[in-house]
């Protein structure tokens, strides 16, 4: 999954064990030290809002950044967008004197319970949020359970991420995320050096290479066929394409399987055909390229 900052301790919901031993002592004290060293550093550097907001919106600039600030899903018949965690962890840390992450509190009967925090240590505003995670997930061969101790990190980081979000979101002031989501989209129509035809074909491959999401179903959702596409579509499809790397929904939310077909898309062949030119003039394949790492506005 994400790099998720789990890392990060939850300094008020520390309870020292009744008739602990010396060790639970310690360590109750020094966690104590360490939050008192936290709020004394914020008190002492308070935030500059100027600055703070200035380096936020600099950070929406970056093109690697803005492709992967939103996300969207399918409610009540209206297509949702929003922030996405990786906006969310950048707002944090520019905003700065914010303490947040995921910790997992225990692992008991084949679950974990978890808890998403944020913490502003400036004015003592707090968000949290306690979950619990099955070590198991549902396949198309029944229930799959986790005994590995990676599967089980990864399996409550990925659910971890949507409540993180949600409590980086209540700590930072609404405006802010506003301009920083204006900011974003932005950079994403500004930005764009390839032709809009061949940044949906590359869209399309990677939607039918990691998701078995066609042209066809895509036409089929959005009313039109791809080559009457705009910018403005092609951001739409990026949220949709996030949404389904971030787990956020499924193929089914958005597409019709019924609609697949078994030939290749028509724009996907002919931008491939396109590609078939001499060394020198051969642009970069995108097949191995990570998903985080492609140039569609991603989660």
């Amino acid at each position: 999954m994400s790099n998720l900052t789990d890392q990060f301790h939850n300094p008020t919901s520390y309870q020292p064990s009744q008739g602990g031993g010396v060790l639970t002592q310690v360590s109750s004290s020094r966690e104590m030290e360490e939050v008192k060293g936290q709020i004394f550093m914020a008190k002492s550097y308070p935030r500059n809002y100027y600055e703070a907001e200035r380096r936020i919106l600099d950070a929406c600039k970056r093109f690697s950044l803005a492709e992967s600030a939103m996300y969207s899903y399918p409610r009540a018949g209206t297509n949702v967008t929003g922030p996405s965690i990786r906006l969310a962890e950048v707002l944090a840390q520019n905003w700065g004197n914010i303490s947040f992450g995921v910790k997992e509190l225990e692992q008991r009967n084949g679950e974990s319970t978890a808890m998403a925090f944020c913490w502003d240590l400036e004015t003592n505003t707090r968000q949290e949020k306690t979950f619990t995670v099955k070590h198991s997930i549902k396949t198309k061969n029944g229930l799959k359970t986790f005994s590995d101790p990676r599967d089980i990190y990864e399996k409550v980081a990925n659910d971890g991420s949507r409540r993180l979000r949600a409590c980086i979101l209540g700590i930072i002031p609404g405006d802010i995320v506003e301009r920083a989501l204006k900011e974003c989209e932005l950079t994403l129509q500004g930005n764009n050096t390839e032709p809009l035809k061949d940044r949906l074909a590359n869209a399309l491959k990677m939607l039918k290479e990691y998701f078995k999401v066609t042209q066809e179903m895509v036409e089929e959702k959005f009313g039109y066929k791809i080559n009457e596409f705009t910018e403005r579509d092609y951001i739409d499809l990026g949220k949709i394409y996030n949404s389904l790397c971030d787990g956020m929904t499924k193929v089914e939310d958005w597409f019709d399987k019924d609609t697949a077909k078994q030939k290749p898309s028509s724009l996907v062949a002919e931008f491939e055909k396109s590609q078939e030119q001499p060394k020198s003039e051969v642009k970069q394949d995108d097949t191995d390229i990570p998903i985080e790492q492609t140039e569609l506005p991603l989660k």
